[in-house]
């Protein structure tokens, strides 16, 4: 029987599953909205269901998970497994490998959506070649994923890079979405619903032209400075439905390099700032392909 690999890339709108062999080798994909957790996860199962199994001559080898959050990463917490405080109603507590783990009963890599896109990245996407990246998602929220030593970085919890702090300059901007930070964390001035708010209109319907995407830029390129300082990435990749808007790459290079003010002087970011600072090479699939990677990983000796 042909050994094939799941992943599932678990949003706070949608499920994206795929069944497959690698990037290039895509058996079966279906998109699922986010309703209750029993409701969302019984439909991912059957679509697994309905593609694996001995009638389709293919088995089930591992499934990689790549969720919202946040959840709980370590393997010795009775929570493990788990989307824990999220203010997505209904999925407090909700046990996602649990179920998963019962249904199927093969190895399973469990990690945030973000950390599932720059593992996605780094094995088939913008980041190959390298050991380190971060990947930020600017949407509804903003998110981070970071890789260290060619594996996604873990710790207290898991990074949460759009609530890092930005300037009083930026936080001036006007007032901020988060309703823990108000104006002073990224995700408060930066994120779609915080560009709805300052334009009085949704963030797709902003013209390019709009003054709002140099303070965007400036954000972006401000928390792009810190995720340098702090990790040291080998390159910083921002996605996401904000970055449709082409026009802020260019101008977030910009405005990092003016952060940054000379300081890190190293190829990369004085001569390279155009790579360093790059779009997704895996575009919107991403996620769903990091989630993929991660039941690979998982079903490994």
């Amino acid at each position: 029987m042909r050994q094939v690999w799941g992943g599932i890339e678990g949003g706070g709108t949608k499920f994206n599953c795929l069944l497959g062999t690698g990037p290039d080798a895509i058996l079966a994909e279906r998109t699922l909205p986010t309703t209750s957790p029993g409701e969302t996860l019984g439909a991912v199962a059957r679509f697994f269901e309905e593609h694996v199994g001995s009638e389709s001559g293919q088995g089930l080898a591992g499934l990689g998970i790549a969720c919202f959050g946040p959840i709980d990463l370590n393997p010795r917490s009775p929570t493990y497994g788990s989307v824990t405080t999220t203010p997505k109603p209904g999925w407090s507590g909700a046990e996602v490998v649990g179920f998963f783990r019962g249904r199927f009963g093969v190895p399973i890599g469990w990690d945030t959506d973000v950390n599932g896109a720059a593992l996605g990245e780094l094995r088939w996407g913008a980041g190959r070649g390298l050991d380190s990246l971060v990947y930020i998602t600017v949407g509804t929220g903003i998110g981070g994923g970071a890789i260290v030593g060619g594996r996604p970085l873990h710790g207290l919890l898991h990074p949460e890079m759009g609530h890092i702090p930005v300037t009083p300059a930026i936080q001036a901007a006007g007032p901020g979405v988060c309703p823990y930070h108000g104006g002073w964390c990224l995700e408060g001035v930066a994120s779609g619903p915080a560009l709805a708010r300052r334009a009085g209109r949704p963030a797709p319907t902003i013209p390019a032209d709009d003054p709002i995407w140099e303070d965007e830029a400036r954000a972006l390129g401000f928390a792009a400075a810190t995720i340098a300082l702090t990790l040291s990435p080998e390159r910083i990749i921002f996605g996401g439905g904000v970055l449709k808007q082409e026009q802020l790459y260019p101008r977030i290079r910009h405005h990092c390099l003016a952060a940054l003010n000379g300081y890190l002087r190293v190829p990369a970011i004085t001569d390279h700032i155009d790579t360093y600072i790059a779009a997704p090479g895996l575009g919107d699939r991403a996620g769903a392909l990091g989630a993929l990677a991660l039941g690979i990983d998982a079903a490994r000796p």
